[in-house]
């Protein structure tokens, strides 16, 4: 949890409750596993058990779209 907190105070908090490091953490946790599934069907569709920086990349525009 503490690097979801580094991350809320990075962008500007002074103070952060636990309540919303873990709201946080739950939501990047769920969008984190869309793109890692993304990016292994990538992989598996290219022949590779490797899962590639360039897969993780396909991936974040197939999710974000």
């Amino acid at each position: 949890m503490a690097p979801v907190e580094r991350l809320i105070k990075r962008a500007g908090a002074e103070r952060v409750s636990d309540s919303a490091v873990e709201e946080l953490a739950d939501y990047l946790e769920e969008e984190v596993i869309k793109i890692a599934s993304s990016a292994i069907k990538l992989s598996k569709h290219a022949g590779r058990k490797t899962v590639t920086r360039d897969d993780i990349k396909l991936a974040l525009n197939t999710v974000r779209k």
